[in-house]
């Protein structure tokens, strides 16, 4: 083994060990962060301490998981502590398929299950990006007539949020006998699981760092369900040449992607200005990740930059060492996030002291 090679293993080791040593605290503070966030949600409820601790231990049951599909099994088995029947639906170029569930008759039944996603509850999902909460007559009737209905009426439908966009659907009820159904604390375990997929992004995301294109060139890191094909079902075919024109009407219709950003260049250059990009968002969010009470305290003193300078820095330099000299280099997309997403489009927050 060469002097290089004994070097690099040692650095990986460390830095391995210093992010699991993270890890720890991380949990409790995102426990911490979600409670806090959904706390007047919860308010309102006759929750007693037994509950509530219930409540955290099944999220911490979520983030003890250490793989993106552990982490979503485990938000599955814990959703039957609030509702009868929870199912996951995947999003994909704005089409809804059942990825897992829990508690149906035969769950093997709901995978692939194509999902009405284009009106009803699941629609005004899509279109507020949070939870919804309604009866079983705004819900897909073919899942409902498949399925059976919920015994009380009330269905749920909750995001599951990775990058700013919605991911997967998370549908519950108090199922077809006398469940429980608890929209709230299911709130929660929803919140908990799209932050802690966020944070093993990011751990994997840190420990591909040595490698150039690593981190852009691998999405099924920030996308867990990036090998998700489902099959050809009746529900989307009305012709081969049908589904992917209404995958892009109802992706439009609610604001999504659709394709890349105009202005982009085409081609391999293109790609480059792609994955700047996503680098660039990766670094802020990180940044929030690691100073949520000091991005508080900046937007609301408008000083972001003066107290988080540091880390700024620190990621624009490694933002410059990967991108600064590619076809992305003159683009500025660094500065582009730090204002789009460190201050919410609004350059005051950041302060006087901060420089384009």
């Amino acid at each position: 083994m060469s002097e290089n090679t004994r070097v690099e293993e040692l650095v990986r080791n460390a830095v391995n060990q210093a992010l699991d040593r993270q890890l720890a605290s991380l949990r409790e503070t995102v426990v911490q962060e979600v409670l806090r966030e959904v706390g007047p949600a919860l308010s309102g409820k006759s929750t007693q301490p037994s509950t509530s601790a219930a409540l955290q231990k099944a999220v911490l049951a979520i983030q003890s998981g250490t793989t993106q599909k552990e982490i979503l099994r485990a938000l599955l088995d814990n959703t039957v502590l609030y509702s009868g029947r929870a199912a996951l639906f995947v999003i994909k170029a704005g089409i809804a398929t059942g990825w897992h569930s829990t508690s149906f008759p035969n769950n093997e039944t709901v995978k692939d299950f194509p999902l009405d996603v284009t009106s009803g509850l699941a629609a005004r999902v899509m279109q507020s990006r949070a939870a919804e909460s309604g009866s079983a007559s705004e819900v897909d009737q073919e899942f409902v007539t498949k399925f059976g209905a919920p015994a009380d009426d009330a269905a749920m439908f909750l995001p599951l949020l990775l990058k700013d966009k919605i991911s997967a659907l998370v549908y519950a009820d108090a199922g077809t006998g006398s469940g429980t159904f608890d929209a709230a604390a299911l709130d929660v375990l929803v919140r908990a699981t799209s932050a802690w997929l966020e944070v093993i992004s990011q751990r994997k995301q840190s420990q591909k760092e040595g490698t150039t294109e690593a981190a852009p060139t691998a999405p099924a890191a920030n996308d867990p369900f990036a090998a998700h094909a489902p099959m050809h079902s009746a529900k989307a075919q009305h012709g081969a040449e049908a589904a992917p024109a209404a995958a892009m009407s109802a992706a439009a219709a609610w604001g999504g992607p659709t394709s890349a950003p105009a202005e982009l260049p085409t081609g391999e250059a293109g790609e480059i200005h792609r994955k700047a990009q996503r680098f660039a968002r990766l670094l802020m969010d990180e940044i929030k990740l690691y100073n949520q009470a000091k991005v508080a305290e900046g937007r609301k003193h408008k000083d972001l930059y003066d107290r988080l300078k540091e880390d700024i820095e620190k990621s624009r330099q490694t933002y410059h060492k990967r991108y600064g000299n590619t076809l992305a280099g003159e683009a500025d997309y660094f500065n582009q996030e730090l204002i789009r997403s460190l201050a919410e489009d609004d350059v005051s927050l950041l302060g006087s002291n901060f420089r384009r």
